[in-house]
């Protein structure tokens, strides 16, 4: 299978930097909280000057959210939401390691990361355009239809594992116990984007060898390389 953004989200978002990581090996096993307590570290200390939405990489995902129609306040992208539960609460939920590990990384680079379990994803995944013909699976077990222009992950089983871009994940390919094989995904939209998701995408494949002894498949997306063969 592969992944890629459509042309039309490239269009519309000419700065938008992304990088993708595949590797099979994962299980429940192993101990992150060293790296969690490392990784959190690192976000505290850029939210000790303000919150997070003083932060260039939430500002142009709200910038982004607002160009799409929706209220940034209403509707946060990934980081945005762990940022904020980490400054209220002082601490990440903790749901399975490799999960943990990615939210970790998410809010030290206060850039979105999901962590997708590829056994349950059908054929190609694209992030494009709802055009009103596919399913989102939420986390309770309801199902959703995502409104026609929305963005999304559309597998070709006609299936989305995303709403609202960066919002929301589906329940449907959580990574949960059982989970072997994962797609990680990472994209940003600020001015330091392509550099600082590079170095997003190096910190994570270092950790995922470490943590779980497994050899990640990882390459940064752009116009010019825009698929990534998973």
């Amino acid at each position: 299978m592969y992944f890629q953004h459509a042309d039309a989200i490239r269009s519309e978002f000419p700065g938008l930097a992304a990088a993708a990581i595949t590797t099979s090996g994962i299980t429940a096993a192993p101990d992150v909280t060293e790296q969690v307590a490392r990784f959190t570290a690192i976000a505290n200390t850029r939210l000790a000057g303000g919150t997070e939405s003083d932060l260039p990489e939430i500002k142009a995902w709200r910038q982004a959210f607002s160009a799409m129609g929706l209220k940034p306040t209403q509707y946060r992208c990934a980081s945005e939401a762990l940022l904020r539960r980490l400054r209220k609460e002082g601490e990440l939920p903790r749901i399975h390691p490799l999960i943990d590990l990615c939210n970790a990384v998410s809010v030290a680079f206060a850039i979105p990361v999901a962590a997708l379990d590829l056994g349950r994803i059908s054929g190609d995944l694209e992030v494009r355009h709802a055009r009103g013909d596919k399913s989102y699976h939420t986390f309770s077990g309801t199902t959703e239809n995502p409104e026609p222009g929305e963005v999304i992950f559309a597998d070709a089983a006609g299936r989305s594992h995303a709403r609202r871009w960066t919002n929301r994940q589906s329940g449907l390919s959580a990574v949960r116990p059982e989970t072997s094989r994962v797609l990680i995904v990472a994209e940003a939209l600020h001015e330091s984007a392509a550099e600082n998701v590079e170095a997003l995408m190096k910190t994570l494949t270092e950790e995922l060898a470490a943590a779980w002894a497994v050899t990640p498949t990882a390459a940064v997306l752009n116009e010019a390389a825009p698929r990534f063969e998973a």
